[in-house]
């Protein structure tokens, strides 16, 4: 095979294989890459040398091309009288990265070489890479927040580590449920050219102990004596605001339940809120005093159907 031998220059041998060519590739064109050595021609022209190999046995048809006919691989389709039009650069796109120092000009683009040209433009000292297309917005974070129902009723905040060593205090806003996501606007990571992402807040609401959400609506169950239940009175009924006290009508059923409008859950994002519905519990009375033994006997005489 007569001419220069691209294997040789890549520094493989001619069963390679295209992982092998690709790592001897970034191996060199970092190491001989006109950013790293500034005015060194003889650098520059390795580097050119380099890259036409690679062209070559990166792309599986020239490759094959070349292995037969060597540095006349370009007329091959003269030979076979066979037509076909290849295409360089098959594994990679190096349309969007330019890089201009001295009299030559590389084209480069976004690809796993990515990290590569990363590296060669923060050691860049005398040439200059411009890359299109390439702003990026930052990336979008989610921070998990564990909060109380009482906490979700008011509102609260929360100081929490940033990933660049601060600390940022959020504001939890009232009405947040398990699942809300609540957004801090460039809070997030650094962009690339870009806008910084945003911080979400991921929240989950602990259970409680007196009562159930629904929605916004908040459930609990209320003792009512049974001597309330059956001649009416007024008991205590909790909220997330303090004690409100409920009427109970005369007669009033076992678990029967009562609204107390606007007594729920805040709706996120307005002022308007859910109610309480608090279901009756008629709890019987123990160890009776002989009286009142008596008394509930006398009842039972005079509602036999009771018994």
């Amino acid at each position: 095979m007569a001419g220069r031998d691209y294997y040789s220059i890549l520094g493989v041998n001619r069963g390679a294989s295209d992982k092998e060519i690709k790592q001897a590739y970034r191996r060199l064109a970092r190491k001989y890459h006109p950013d790293v050595n500034p005015g060194d021609k003889s650098a520059e022209a390795k580097f050119k040398e380099i890259n036409e190999a690679y062209e070559v046995l990166c792309d599986k048809e020239k490759r094959q091309k070349y292995d037969q006919f060597g540095d006349q691989w370009q007329y091959a389709d003269q030979f076979t009288k066979a037509g076909g039009q290849q295409t360089p650069f098959r594994d990679f796109d190096f349309s969007d990265l330019a890089y201009s120092g001295g009299a030559t000009t590389f084209h480069f683009g976004g690809s796993d070489l990515d990290s590569l040209f990363d590296e060669l433009l923060r050691s860049n000292q005398t040439g200059t890479y411009t890359r299109r297309a390439q702003v990026r917005r930052g990336q979008d974070i989610k921070h998990p927040i564990e909060v109380t129902l009482e906490e979700a009723y008011h509102g609260t905040s929360r100081i929490i580590s940033s990933k660049t060593g601060g600390r940022l205090e959020v504001k939890i806003p009232p009405g947040v449920k398990t699942g809300s996501r609540v957004r801090i606007a460039g809070k997030g990571g650094e962009g690339y050219g870009g806008t910084r992402g945003d911080l979400y807040l991921m929240i989950s609401v602990k259970p409680h102990r007196l009562f159930e959400r629904r929605g916004d609506n908040l459930h609990t169950t209320v003792a009512v004596p049974l001597t309330v239940a059956i001649l009416g009175g007024e008991v205590q009924v909790p909220t997330l605001n303090g004690k409100l006290a409920l009427k109970i009508p005369a007669g009033t059923q076992n678990g029967r339940s009562f609204r107390l409008a606007g007594q729920g859950m805040p709706h996120l994002g307005n002022s308007s809120r859910g109610d309480l519905i608090a279901k009756i519990k008629v709890v019987l009375p123990t160890n009776l005093s002989p009286k009142e033994k008596e008394l509930f006997e006398q009842l039972s005489r005079l509602r036999p159907e009771s018994r």
